[in-house]
């Protein structure tokens, strides 16, 4: 059996990998693509710089619905992982089209973002579902360079805004939109079903109940959950955490956009590293490891903010951007490896749900305690997330 395991991985053409993480980088462009424009948005459309925690928690909303939906109908599983993936591309790209048009309420706007997370649904847990039916060993490593992708799609956004800012805003809008449809038609047209792919042929609404039931994958996904409650939050904010330190040190001048890029966008490559690095100290340890770093960067973060060194800063920043998504990958493989295979996509489209839905409370409960706390003390609150998920990691035997 490991034999012919072996022959097919051997066969898998070198392409397919590569041709997964573009389309994985051009899809989730669209993830922050209204970030990247969160000012011009404020300006055009008149609104509240409050905003900002109630658009991106709509892409998140929007992502956790979808995710139910796809999990709840075992879409994954049952239909053509490239076909659904090239469905929501299109679908995605549409509504987040839809931010150019003139005249729009905020109602409208938090409904576009809804539902380009809805289908961005389609995207992110799928692909992660076509890398696993075709990489049933080293699918760590895999997964490492397609969350890498991911982590770079969400910061392109805000390299885009700042290459552009003497272009129209609306320049961010439709490249990310066009980005996602030629993501999708790679897809379509170079990346077939998987050759590990065990079709589902039939709804199980009690699925998702078993799959809670296995020790080791719980464990993975309370790992998980633990560090999606800083994650997103930590994006959402990092624009905002520079604003802060140049509002402390008026002489810093950073460039918000340019280095909210290079520290969201430096978690891919935090994230080739930890599957490199699992490969020798295994996925378990290695997670421990990276929440942990994550955990003491939250718990000293307000010590950055009095650095005068606006180098310095960065520094941390940057430390703290590749450490703080590093280990979604482990987690993930660690979900997929503790799955039967028919309900993998079904599995990690579930724990998707879950751990989004989880990143909205910490969004919002940042903008709530920007507030009522000196700003500096704010993100202190993001170790709960990984502190639990590291007592859930300790407390469980999970395979590696």
């Amino acid at each position: 059996m490991a034999d012919t395991i072996s022959s097919t991985t051997a066969r898998i053409p070198k392409r397919i990998l590569p041709l997964i993480i573009i389309s994985q980088f051009c899809c989730t462009s669209l993830w922050f693509a209204g970030n990247g424009v969160m000012d011009d948005l404020i300006q055009v459309y008149h609104l509240d710089a409050s905003v900002l925690s109630f658009l991106t928690s709509s892409v998140q909303f929007g992502f956790i619905i979808g995710t139910f939906v796809f999990a709840l109908f075992t879409i994954a599983d049952r239909y053509s992982p490239s076909k659904v993936f090239m469905i929501s591309a299109v679908l995605a790209a549409f509504f987040n089209l839809g931010l150019v048009r003139q005249g729009q309420t905020l109602t409208i706007l938090l409904l576009l973002r809804f539902l380009t997370g809805f289908f961005l649904a389609g995207i992110y847990p799928v692909g992660m579902k076509i890398a696993a039916d075709y990489y049933n060993t080293g699918l760590g490593k895999a997964l490492g360079l397609l969350v890498g992708a991911l982590v770079l799609g969400t910061a392109f956004p805000h390299l885009l805004s700042t290459v552009t800012q003497h272009l129209p805003w609306e320049t961010v809008i439709y490249t990310t939109s066009l980005l996602s449809l030629f993501g999708g038609l790679i897809i379509l047209f170079f990346v077939p079903n998987g050759p590990f792919r065990k079709r589902s042929t039939k709804i199980d609404l009690l699925a998702l109940t078993k799959l809670f039931k296995n020790r080791a994958f719980k464990a993975a996904a309370y790992g998980y959950f633990g560090h999606m409650c800083e994650l997103y939050a930590f994006w959402a904010f990092t624009p905002i955490m520079i604003k802060t330190y140049n509002n402390l040190h008026p002489e810093a001048h950073l460039n918000s956009a340019l280095y909210s890029f290079l520290i969201i966008g430096i978690g891919s490559l935090g994230c080739i590293i930890s599957g490199w690095l699992s490969t020798i100290k295994g996925l378990k340890p290695s997670a421990f490891f990276i929440l942990l770093v994550s955990a003491i960067c939250c718990l000293v973060s307000p010590l950055s903010f009095h650095l005068t060194s606006s180098l310095l800063f960065i520094i941390f920043m940057i430390i703290w951007g590749m450490f703080v998504v590093a280990d979604s990958p482990l987690f993930s493989t660690l979900i997929a490896h503790n799955t039967a295979s028919h309900a993998k996509g079904s599995a990690l489209t579930i724990v998707n749900c879950i751990g989004y839905a989880i990143t909205i409370v910490s969004i919002q409960t940042l903008g709530f305690l920007q507030t009522i706390l000196t700003p500096t003390y704010v993100y202190i609150a993001l170790a709960v997330g990984p502190i639990l998920g590291l007592l859930a990691l300790k407390n469980e035997r999970t395979q590696v």
